[in-house]
């Protein structure tokens, strides 16, 4: 038994040290270019009031000009918003950390302090300055439609009645519920994803601003976009700070000398005239656009295979102490396993996962890793599932054996651990399979916290290079792949256990 504990305690330890080490400084860019975007750490020069402290910029790298991620070229968030930010905090000493996840979970970053500011297009309304500061304004865009050409969809008065996608939390979604007669309004958190919609024709159009428009429309010949009068309201973008940041004054002091200099003017004029997307000239399906992305989209498998065995080994171990729990004599350890498993079982796995990643610094003070809150979260809800697995394989093995185990004066840990449970585990060994058959498919949830896994990086891939499909076949394979040898291993392993029989 004691043997059998350390094989399966000291990997889980060290991996889960791992995980805790990669989401911090402890192995530097290598750790970070494979375990997420956050991370990034840009070095910002000799320190003058910064003192050389490390701030951390939030930003939803999926938006280029403004923000994407150089997958290309080692994986760094690029942009005119990382380079607005980076000319600052050089300036004033500090030290940029950049860390990537959706723009619907930017505001809650803040408000949790997982960042210090936030730099991602976000424009200014007055309801975010209900919560959270923002800087003076460093441009200004404007509205675009987007949509198939020849669609006739070119005034907002040609949208009424018509199905209208819109970015989740962007100012764009304001302006598309102030408009009058539109049909459907759907939102959705990626811009991809809206644009894919107007080619599979379950959109007629998408209001997103011009500069992101015009990268798109280069890279699908089949979309037009078209300028939407300006808003007089619009008080465009800026960054965006927690409620009553010291921060704040410094970085509007910076920004104001770069626009009297003419850099701000410059660094606009550099970003907004280079092409991110790749122009495809063939219909349907081109695989060419992913050269250059297949390796970054292939690292993306160590990602995935560590969370599924740290959130395995984990499931497992906790979930086979509470199916203990459950078979015990004392009421209360009965009562807190009932408990745990209706209450894992009982919300959705993304709820659990989201509450995690961003409550824990909230009421513990600490900032944990996005890779360790995934796994964490996937164990915890593994086990309350397993639990009821490993309690059936428990109550599965004949009582013989146990009444015979006492007779010889075995004591209950023994018999537990070295007769009754292998007994178990090769009766429910292949439901054990299908639960990391579906870690391993659900792991694609992480991406949302910013976890540069398969799923995350096809999100990337979709976001440089303008097109859906191929980014997405090429994971869907790599997703196959990985789940058929896992299950041909469990096969394997199923055959050796029942050579016994």
């Amino acid at each position: 038994m004691n043997k059998w504990l350390k094989w399966v305690v000291t990997p889980l330890a060290a991996l889960l040290l791992v995980t805790g080490i990669a989401g911090g400084t402890g192995f530097g860019g290598f750790f970070a270019s494979l375990t997420g975007d956050a991370g990034l750490a840009l070095a910002a020069g000799e320190s003058t009031s910064g003192n050389g402290k490390t701030i951390i910029m939030g930003t939803s790298p999926d938006y280029p000009p403004y923000e994407s991620v150089d997958a290309k070229n080692g994986g760094d968030i690029i942009g005119l918003d990382v380079e607005i930010a980076k000319v600052i905090t050089e300036r004033l000493g500090y030290k940029l950390e950049i860390s990537g996840m959706d723009f619907s979970g930017l505001i809650a970053a803040l408000q949790t302090q997982r960042v210090d500011f936030v730099m991602s297009a976000m424009s200014v309304t007055e309801e975010r300055k209900q919560s959270i500061d923002f800087s003076d304004s460093y441009y200004a865009a404007r509205n675009t439609i987007v949509a198939l050409k020849d669609s006739g969809l070119t005034t907002e008065a040609s949208l009424a009645g018509k199905r209208v996608g819109v970015q989740l939390g962007s100012t764009q979604e304001e302006a598309v519920m102030k408009m009058q007669g539109l049909g459907e309004i759907k939102k959705l958190d990626k811009l991809p994803n809206l644009i894919q919609e107007i080619k599979s024709g379950r959109l007629d159009a998408v209001i997103v601003e011009d500069a992101v428009a015009a990268g798109y429309t280069d890279a699908n010949p089949d979309l037009i976009f078209t300028m939407l009068e300006p808003n007089p309201d619009d008080l465009g973008y800026a960054i965006a700070f927690p409620k009553g940041s010291e921060l704040t004054p410094a970085f509007n002091a910076e920004l104001q000398k770069m626009k009297e200099s003419g850099e701000l003017q410059t660094l606009v004029d550099k970003w907004f005239n280079t092409k991110s997307g790749v122009k495809s000239t063939k219909k349907g399906i081109d695989f060419s656009v992913l050269n250059g992305y297949v390796g970054y989209i292939f690292k993306g498998i160590f990602v995935t295979l560590l969370f599924t065995l740290v959130s395995a080994l984990f499931g497992f171990i906790w979930g086979g102490i509470l199916s203990l729990f459950k078979i015990s004599s004392i009421a209360p350890l009965r009562w807190f396993a009932t408990v745990y498993t209706s209450i894992f079982r009982g919300t959705p796995l993304l709820l659990q996962l989201l509450l995690i990643y961003y409550a824990t610094p909230q009421l513990f003070n600490y900032d944990i890793p996005a890779l360790l809150a995934a796994g964490l979260a996937f164990g915890l809800n593994s086990a309350a599932y397993l639990s009821e697995t490993i309690r059936g394989g428990i109550m599965a093995v004949d009582k013989g054996q146990r009444e015979a185990a006492i007779a010889l004066g075995i004591p209950y840990k023994t018999m537990m651990i070295s007769i009754i449970f292998p007994q178990a585990v090769k009766n429910i060994l292949p439901a054990l399979v299908n639960e990391c058959v579906a870690l391993v498919k659900e792991s694609s949830l992480v991406s949302i916290i910013g976890v540069a896994d398969l799923m995350r990086r096809a999100n990337v891939v979709q976001a440089n290079t303008f097109k859906a499909f191929e980014a997405l076949l090429l994971v869907g394979a790599i997703y196959y792949v990985l789940v058929l040898t896992l299950t041909s291993l469990a096969g394997l392993l199923e055959r050796r256990m029942r050579r016994s029989d």
